[in-house]
């Protein structure tokens, strides 16, 4: 239900007008922390970290984009961004443009209804995000990622991803999948 309702958002995305795709090298900025929001991205391929830089000068990654999700939802309803949008790797954007959004939201209940939906799971995730990084163990995180994605362990070269989104090193993985295997 969950992927019927993605593709319907995403299919209704792409049938706004006045859309338009863009290309980002790697390491190319999609817009800077300040900048006013003019648009809403949607990720064809490719992926794109929001960054927020602190008054300390640490930074904290809000945002982990890949193809088939809408980037920095949320500030559809700013006036500024938050955060700096980063291209981890050459990728392609589809950029709408926010008032175009806003009309469909008021005039489509459907689109309304998947957008809500789209959040909705948005939320889960963040909510499941915050339970799992508070867990002390990488086996009590491994536990409920696992739980979470329905007990299957993604292909060996994509580990090292894995770790990042438990938080925990690779080396804590590696040692902890060898107890497995």
């Amino acid at each position: 239900m969950i992927t019927i309702m993605l593709n319907t958002l995403i299919t209704q995305l792409q049938t706004l007008p006045s859309g338009k795709e863009r290309t980002l090298p790697a390491g190319a900025f999609l817009f800077h922390q300040g900048d006013e929001v003019e648009s809403l991205f949607m990720m064809l391929t490719g992926e794109i970290h929001l960054i927020r830089h602190q008054p300390d000068g640490s930074s904290i990654t809000q945002q982990r984009a890949h193809s088939g999700t809408v980037l920095a939802e949320a500030s559809l309803f700013s006036r500024y961004y938050h955060c700096h949008a980063v291209a981890e790797k050459n990728t392609r954007v589809y950029a709408l443009p926010k008032q175009a959004v806003f009309s469909r939201l008021q005039t489509d209940s459907d689109f309304a209804q998947c957008w809500m939906a789209y959040l909705s799971r948005e939320v889960q995730q963040a909510r499941f995000r915050s339970e799992l990084l508070s867990l002390k163990t990488v086996k009590a995180r491994l536990d409920a990622w696992l739980y979470w994605q329905g007990k299957t362990l993604p292909p060996k070269g994509e580990w090292k991803a894995l770790a990042e989104q438990l938080g925990i090193s690779p080396e804590a993985l590696y040692r902890e999948m060898a107890r497995r295997l």
